[in-house]
């Protein structure tokens, strides 16, 4: 089927811009096929279904739109014994970063990766990306997946005993830059994954996850404070028998966020549960979240748990489908969004769906938009609180849901003080 000329013309304007990836061995053979790919698909236009709530403009157009950047005064997670792994403006900072001889772990960049002749990678790099392209397509990922030049590839052998923290830093601030990472969990292995920083003025980036039999993995990511970045994330992930995924996203300010997740439940008896909290402030404030849960194994549990704080005219998106193949008896698929509008010029588009081929499951979907709860505001006020610590509790507790996700109580108290303080630093 012949692409739209639009797309055309968009996609090779974009490809034009760049420059093609140093780099030889099997990596050469993954990036040429995705390009492919991307040709056949083209790059997603505002007529494309799933973009019909969100411009993909500034995300496709050749150039990055000019942003002013401001780092965050402080480093999220600064108090959690972890180990560091740092990117500035997009490059590996080795000064910057922890060693990485950690037990239970093995870590390479991506180039580095890439350019080998063997290497465990080959069976995942773009494989994830280019599975989950079905039904729906995914094109800026296989973007990255074509051109992408950093990144990091870890195989996870056991329980590792901190988590791996990725640091994006910036000292440019018109980076356009594409991170991709991989990771395989064998059998059993344990791992905490956090991300957090602003890498740029605009950021694609894709991590793939391999979860095999029996393992967890757990991802905590702080997308930061700066108001002009413009992000567009993909995971992809593959769940394997009794095993465990978990991902929660924190996201305050930015013009553009779109966090796509794409989660593949291949094993019997596994949990794959994806929350996020957004708030933002303004009418340049757009966030957009787009999953994907599909069960093909038997008696498996899915969350989907999404709550978005908006004022000002600030907009939320949320799209979630959950997808049940006839073999997946037993299953109990749940999702739920929520936004809270602090005003009434700010808006909450969402587009849930539930599709079922199997007769032996519990899968329900819901979501609301409303305002502060007038009574409860009032029941605050009269035992003597004030009105702004008031409205303060009573949206940490609307975001609650979506933070208890998060098992580890130190990482989850992060969140917690990093939410109540951009609602005291936005008191107006």
């Amino acid at each position: 089927m012949a692409i739209p000329q639009a797309k055309i013309e968009v996609t090779e304007a974009r490809l034009a811009a760049l420059a093609a990836p140093e780099g030889s061995g099997w990596g050469e053979g993954a990036r040429a096929k995705a390009l492919q790919r991307l040709r056949d698909m083209g790059l997603p236009t505002r007529r494309d279904e799933y973009w019909k709530y969100t411009d993909p403009a500034s995300l496709t157009q050749a150039e990055a739109p000019a942003a002013t950047l401001t780092s965050a005064a402080e480093e999220a997670f600064a108090d959690i014994d972890r180990v560091k792994i740092v990117f500035t403006d997009g490059v590996f900072d080795s000064a910057a970063s922890d060693d990485l001889a950690l037990a239970g772990i093995e870590v390479e960049q991506l180039v580095d990766a890439l350019a080998r002749d063997i290497h465990w990678g080959r069976e995942l790099y773009g494989a994830l990306e280019a599975a989950g392209q079905v039904p729906v397509q995914r094109s800026l990922a296989t973007l990255n997946t074509a051109y992408a030049d950093a990144g990091v590839m870890i195989r996870v052998k056991g329980a590792v005993a901190k988590p791996v923290h990725l640091i994006y830093r910036y000292e440019s601030g018109d980076k356009d830059l594409m991170l991709h990472h991989c990771i395989k969990m064998d059998d059993g292995a344990d791992l905490t994954l956090l991300e957090s920083g602003t890498a740029g003025a605009r950021l694609n980036s894709v991590l793939e996850v391999d979860v095999a039999d029996g393992a967890r993995f757990h991802h905590v990511r702080i997308q930061g404070r700066d108001h002009d970045r413009r992000v567009n994330t993909h995971v992809f992930a593959r769940i394997g028998e009794e095993s465990l995924f978990k991902s929660f996203t924190l996201a305050m300010n930015g013009v553009l966020t779109r966090n796509e997740v794409v989660m593949d439940i291949v094993g019997h008896s596994a949990n794959a549960h994806v929350a996020g909290a957004s708030v933002g402030d303004g009418a340049n404030f757009h966030h957009d979240d787009t999953v994907f849960i599909t069960h093909a194994g038997v008696g498996c549990e899915s969350r989907q748990v999404f709550k978005k704080v908006l004022r000002n005219g600030a907009t939320g998106v949320f799209q979630g489908k959950i997808l049940v193949k006839q073999s997946a008896q037993k299953t109990d698929g749940y999702q739920i969004s929520q936004s809270l509008l602090l005003d009434g010029d700010s808006q909450f588009l969402t587009k849930p769906e539930l599709e079922i081929y199997a007769d032996d499951v519990k899968c329900s979907h819901g979501s609301t938009s409303g305002a502060i709860d007038e009574e409860a505001l009032f029941y605050l006020r009269s035992r003597g609180v004030d009105l702004h610590t008031a409205q303060t509790l009573l949206v940490l507790s609307f975001l609650a849901d979506a933070v208890a996700e998060i098992e580890d109580e130190g990482i989850a108290g992060d969140i917690l003080t990093r939410l109540e303080g951009w609602l005291v630093r936005h008191r107006h």
